[in-house]
């Protein structure tokens, strides 16, 4: 990464993913630049960004065109092109994460996707123009985007837009010599992570099932990321990279990994509901009765 110079928008602290995947180019020798919105974040992220050499932190509203543009007319004036974006803005009113998707207000769908998917194609927009050939947009997602996950709601509409979006995307700057890809990353300990429902239970869930049985850390996605943003992936567009322990090639975790008295009680629960006379579904139907005692058999 010697001699490119990168935007990364979005980091919170130095618990983001963001952050994580600024260490790693950093360490690597790219340049780089921060955005933040609100003073507050800024007196978060400015210590950061000088602790890596940078001295290019500047304010960004991505919901206010005004800002984007003075954004990318300061990168101008500083550095004339750069090579690398990083994108990791999303948002969503936190009180509708939870409950039913059903209940999505207008207002919030609207605002979600405005934040968490349109701002990527606002902001590489602005940003093509400036990139040098070779150059590598990245943005982050989550497995929400592709199945349900409690808790995630409208987040995973827009996440799911976002994956469509990094592929149309492709398409169109690929001509250009720009690739567009995107991470999902397992749960993490991070701002935005801690702001789903019941966080603990889910990020418990993907460690106890994911096949590798590891939690991810923020090295792991800083690896990919700069993977991603360098020429060692220069052949790659329109990706949707998993930094998740194997989580998502998972249909159904292992019978081993069950909890055998939880699977039992809900069997039974169902079998009883089924028949209305509260004896085995297996008395009446032998293919239900297949599947829970070969899962208990191989639970022990």
């Amino acid at each position: 990464m010697q001699g490119k110079r990168g935007l990364v928008m979005g980091v919170a602290n130095d618990h983001s993913i963001a952050w994580g995947i600024a260490k790693a180019c950093a360490a690597q020798g790219a340049d780089l630049a921060f955005t933040y919105q609100g003073e507050a974040f800024g007196r978060r992220v400015t210590p950061l960004a000088e602790s890596v050499g940078s001295k290019l932190v500047l304010p960004a509203d991505v919901e206010d065109e005004a800002s984007l543009d003075a954004v990318f007319k300061s990168l101008e004036d500083a550095w004339g092109s750069f090579d690398f974006l990083v994108h990791a803005i999303a948002y969503s009113d936190k009180s509708e994460l939870k409950g039913r998707y059903l209940d999505t207000t207008r207002a919030n769908f609207a605002r979600t996707m405005d934040i968490s998917c349109f701002s990527f194609v606002d902001i590489a927009r602005r940003a093509a123009p400036l990139m040098r050939p070779g150059g590598s947009m990245v943005t982050l997602t989550y497995a929400g985007a592709e199945r349900v996950m409690p808790n995630y709601n409208v987040m995973g509409v827009a996440k799911a837009a976002l994956e469509a979006s990094v592929r149309y995307m492709a398409v169109d700057l690929g001509r250009d010599g720009i690739r567009v890809n995107a991470i999902s990353a397992g749960p993490m300990r991070t701002l935005a992570g801690s702001a789903i429902a019941d966080a603990k239970t889910v990020f418990n869930w993907n460690l106890t099932h994911a096949p590798l049985k590891q939690a991810i850390e923020l090295d792991d996605v800083g690896g990919a990321g700069l993977y991603l943003l360098s020429d060692l992936s220069r052949s790659v567009t329109g990706e949707v990279h998993h930094v998740d322990a194997g989580y998502n090639v998972i249909g159904m975790p292992q019978a081993r990994d069950l909890d055998k008295d939880l699977v039992g009680k809900g069997y039974a629960k169902v079998a009883k509901s089924r028949n209305g006379k509260g004896k085995p579904a297996a008395d009446n139907d032998t293919r239900a009765a297949a599947a829970p005692a070969s899962a208990s058999d191989a639970a022990e």
